[in-house]
C-alpha cells in the first residue's frame, strides 16, 4: 500500500467489520476482499485479518465484562477446545473450488435465516442454561470442529457459534455473543502463530486494520447488551441475508 487514503479505508472498514462481527459475524467476508484489493496475497491476506481480529474479539470481551455479562469459566473450555481445532485448520490446505464453496456456504447461510425466522417461540427467562455435564463436553466436541474451520478462515463463524449456544446450551443472543467473542480471541491466538511462522502476516496492515476493529467491537459489545436480543436477532437476519447474496451472485 502506497497512499494514505489506503490507511483510512482499512480503518473505516476496520470500524464496519468489529460491528458486525461482534454482533452478528461474517464480517471477514468484508475485510479479505478489501486486503486483496489492496495488494496483498489471499494467504497473507487471511493472515493479516488474524492481528485484527484478536485485537477486535479482546476488546469486545472486555466491553461485555464491562457490562457485566461473562460466562467464565465455560468459555474457557470451549476455547481451549477450538484452539486445538484451529491449529490443524490453519495448517491444513481445503483443496475445493471457490466458487463451489461460496455457494455450500451461501446454502448454510439461508439455512441460518430460516432458523432464525421460523424457530419456535422459547422463552430463555424460563429456561435454565446448560453449561455443565454433557453439554459441556458436547459443546467442547462441537467448538473443536468450530475451530479448524476458523483456523482455516473464520469468515462466517460467528452466525454458527452464536445460533449453537443459543440453541443447544440455552444462551441468550446477548451472552452467546459475548462468549463467542471470547472463544475466537482464545483460538485466533493459536491461528496467527501458525501464520506468523509461515511469514504470512503484514503487521503494519494488519495493526492499522485493528484500530478499525477495535472501535467498532468495543461500541458493538456494549450496544448489543442495552438493546437486548431483539436487536441481534434483527441484526444477524440482516446480515446472514446479506452474506448469502453476496457469496452466491459474487
Amino acid at each position: 500500500m502506497e497512499e494514505w487514503y489506503h490507511y483510512v479505508l482499512l480503518i473505516v472498514v476496520g470500524f464496519a467489520v468489529g460491528f458486525i462481527n461482534t454482533v452478528a459475524g461474517g464480517g471477514s467476508l468484508l475485510s479479505l476482499p478489501v486486503l486483496i484489493f489492496l495488494g496483498l496475497p489471499p494467504s497473507v491476506a487471511n493472515g493479516t485479518n488474524r492481528v485484527a481480529i484478536i485485537i477486535q474479539t479482546a476488546l469486545a470481551t472486555a466491553g461485555f465484562k464491562s457490562k457485566g455479562v461473562s460466562t467464565f469459566p465455560f468459555n474457557a473450555y470451549l476455547g481451549v477446545s477450538a484452539l486445538i481445532g484451529a491449529i490443524i485448520g490453519a495448517n491444513i490446505a481445503v483443496d475445493i473450488d471457490g466458487a463451489v464453496f461460496n455457494k455450500i456456504l451461501a446454502i448454510i447461510m439461508i439455512l441460518v435465516i430460516i432458523i432464525i425466522i421460523f424457530k419456535p417461540k422459547t422463552n430463555l427467562k424460563d429456561i435454565q442454561e446448560r453449561l455443565t455435564g454433557k453439554y459441556l463436553w458436547l459443546g467442547m466436541l462441537a467448538f473443536f470442529f468450530f475451530g479448524i474451520y476458523g483456523g482455516f478462515i473464520n469468515a462466517g463463524i460467528g452466525f454458527i457459534i452464536i445460533l449453537f449456544l443459543h440453541f443447544f446450551n440455552h444462551m441468550s443472543l446477548v451472552r452467546a455473543n459475548a462468549t463467542k467473542v471470547a472463544v475466537v480471541f482464545i483460538y485466533m491466538i493459536s491461528a496467527l502463530v501458525v501464520f506468523v511462522l509461515n511469514d504470512k502476516v503484514n503487521w503494519a496492515v494488519g495493526l492499522v486494520l485493528a484500530i478499525g476493529n477495535g472501535s467498532g467491537a468495543w461500541i458493538a459489545s456494549r450496544v448489543s447488551v442495552n438493546k437486548g436480543d431483539g436487536f441481534i436477532k434483527t441484526f444477524l437476519v440482516v446480515m446472514v441475508a446479506i452474506m448469502a447474496v453476496k457469496l452466491w451472485f459474487f
